[in-house]
């Protein structure tokens, strides 16, 4: 096997990248088929259609009341009422009914005395066509209901069923092969998790391809996953191709690895025409042909394969389509803090989005290309282009909106330190009041002061321990935020200490033991409460930071902090007993400690708080809670400040 490392041969920036695409393949027509009218929805009609009949296809009678002939109604009124025979100069009709010959107009029921069974009284004159729906008022015959390329809503096809068109001849589907290659791959519909070993991992990215080209106007065969063999990968691309799909896309492969073979492969059997994209996430994208067949090598990381697909992908099916391209509504944001970007690359910044106050802030997410949980949790994403050194902070900016704007209004935005119960809060509240939901950015407690501080969130996490006192959160308040106005609400009480592997097989006994030789940390980052209490332990002891294996690598949450003592990566980190308890860690308790919201006292009244506050206090929310171990609640729901 070839161990020849990559270089992106052909990178290129994202618009030259599509232009590629779109002058290389854009120009396919597609097949026609015929389907019927229900099922149409989500199709892209192949030719106009026209309506083979009227809507309605006879004079209808839009009122309950009497039909009548306009004319014999004349001169009427309240002074000199006209009496009707019924049967010979009015008719009684129903919504609906064929209005009967020689009458052109109803007179509602309410405004109709009925004096016997064979004569009516009218008081004023009816005028011609009165609630009376004409024949092709809504639809008439041969004319035209839709264009080519239309594509079919619900709303069409109660049209065009009124019409008579019960059948419509639309585009095929453009169809593609998804090849998920790499060794290390579990393939979830033919393995059992018992082979999830390290090193391997569930594959997913071909069904999140797959899905988005459904949700783009395509369909997919997604092949069985292959390893990291050049031969059999480029077999199965060939098969592809002859079975006549209109595109392939490998996953996984694309990138510079010796083990890397998406170029290579389609070199083998075509052309490579872009190798690398400038662009974050989504760098290592191929475009290559074999015969007339676009090929795309998308990334393996998740975040990474789903830019490039709705990039360059989507367009190229919108093409063959006559549809536009994606484009998502876009607002103008202030990003929370600096958002810094590498030159040279335009970069996709996924971001938590709120409205706070009369502006929408922006809380950038991880930005790992591997994390698929910084798309799923974003609102919206913001491009850096090429030409810019990032975002700073409190510069208004631009984001494509990932989810309805109405949404986005409705969320009550947190800022601050990490805690497991915020998860909970945010399923109690849609629970117990769908209308609002809350959204979390975990920046540390210190962070969160300085975002209440700077006005962009709605309330923060906070445990900072003040050294003097033994006292949480009332003294920072003080210092940091002396003329904002604020709220302290008490939300939990929180068993933090050392997590360790089940076993401790390490035989850490207390935070003395983290100056061992033998021992690697795994710290939070820098202002956060749990930071803050780790320092001050070890002043307390006189053990210095330097002496500690670990103490500059950080993570942002007590969870990631546990996943890593959990991998191995660290022997013990400081954390919350329930990041312990959900992942099976053994558990040596160092403090209990104080969790509060800080709010806004702008904000303390608004019905969004007022519904978060009588959740916080709710049995069925301190229940949560306790069952997640390592909480008190006694005092949950108290306002301290």
């Amino acid at each position: 096997m070839s161990q020849k490392r990559n270089i992106y041969l052909n990178m290129k920036p994202l618009d030259e990248a599509r232009r590629v695409v779109l002058e290389a393949f854009g120009g396919k027509s597609l097949e026609v088929e015929e389907i019927s009218t229900p099922e149409a929805v989500g199709r892209v009609l192949a030719e106009p259609v026209a309506a083979r009949l009227s809507s309605p296809h006879f004079h209808a009678a839009a009122m309950d009341g009497i039909a009548v002939k306009a004319q014999a109604t004349f001169g009427a009124h309240s002074a000199k009422p006209r009496q009707l025979c019924v049967g010979q100069e009015a008719f009684f009709v129903n919504t609906g009914h064929v209005l009967p010959p020689d009458t052109d107009a109803v007179i509602i029921i309410e405004n109709v005395q009925v004096l016997d069974a064979g004569s009516v009284q009218i008081e004023a004159p009816a005028f011609p066509w009165q609630h009376v729906r004409k024949m092709g008022e809504d639809i008439v015959a041969t004319e035209m209901l839709f264009a080519r390329q239309h594509q079919i809503t619900p709303y069409c096809v109660g049209a065009l069923l009124a019409a008579g068109q019960f059948s419509v001849k639309v585009l095929r589907r453009p169809r593609a092969a998804i090849l998920p290659t790499g060794s290390e791959l579990l393939d979830w519909s033919t393995e059992s998790l018992a082979q999830l070993t390290p090193g391997r991992i569930i594959e997913s990215n071909a069904y999140v391809l797959g899905k988005l080209l459904e949700s783009a106007g395509g369909c997919f065969e997604r092949l069985a996953p292959l390893g990291d063999d050049l031969q059999a990968i480029g077999r199965r691309l060939g098969s592809a191709v002859e079975s006549g799909v209109d595109l392939v896309m490998i996953v996984g492969g694309s990138s510079a690895g010796s083990e890397d073979f998406a170029r290579a492969v389609i070199e083998e059997h075509g052309e490579v025409l872009v190798h690398g994209v400038t662009m974050m996430p989504g760098k290592p994208t191929i475009v290559g042909r074999v015969g007339t067949t676009p090929v795309f090598g998308m990334p393996g990381y998740p975040v990474s394969t789903i830019m490039a697909f709705e990039q360059l992908v989507q367009p190229l099916v919108a093409a063959w389509l006559g549809q536009p391209p994606l484009q998502r509504p876009v607002v103008d944001v202030l990003p929370t803090r600096k958002i810094a970007s590498k030159l040279g690359t335009e970069e996709f910044v996924r971001v938590k989005i709120g409205r706070v106050g009369d502006r929408l802030v922006a809380t950038s997410l991880p930005r790992g290309a591997g994390q698929i949980t910084s798309i799923t949790e974003a609102d919206g994403i913001i491009r850096i282009p090429a030409d810019v050194e990032g975002v700073a902070e409190g510069q208004p900016v631009a984001a494509e909106l990932l989810r309805p704007l109405q949404v986005i209004e409705q969320t009550l935005v947190v800022v601050g330190s990490h805690d497991n119960t915020l998860d909970l809060l945010a399923d109690e509240l849609r629970a117990q009041h769908s209308r609002v939901s809350l959204s979390s950015s975990h920046v540390g407690s210190m962070g969160g002061l300085m975002a209440v501080k700077r006005g962009v969130c709605h309330l923060a996490g906070t445990h900072l321990l003040d050294e003097q006192d033994g006292s949480y959160n009332l003294s920072y308040i003080r210092k940091y935020l002396p003329e904002t106005r604020v709220r302290l609400v008490h939300l939990v009480m929180r068993d933090q200490g050392l997590m360790v592997l089940s076993g401790n097989p390490k035989n850490i006994k207390g935070i003395e033991d983290l100056a061992r030789a033998d021992v690697t940390l795994i710290n939070r980052q820098g202002g956060s409460g749990t930071r803050i209490l780790l320092d001050f332990r070890l002043r307390q002891l006189g053990i210095a930071a330097q002496r500690i294996a670990g103490y500059t690598n950080e993570e942002f949450t007590h969870m990631a902090v546990a996943a890593a003592v959990l991998s191995g990566a660290a022997d013990v980190g400081l954390g919350i007993f329930s990041a312990a308890k959900a992942l099976s860690l053994d558990f040596i308790p160092v403090v209990t400690e104080q969790y509060d919201l800080l709010i806004p006292d702008v904000y303390f009244e608004t019905a969004s708080i007022q519904e978060l506050l009588s959740v916080i206090r709710s049995r069925r929310f301190k229940q949560r809670v306790e069952e997640l171990g390592g909480y008190h609640t006694e005092r949950t729901g108290e306002v301290l400040l």
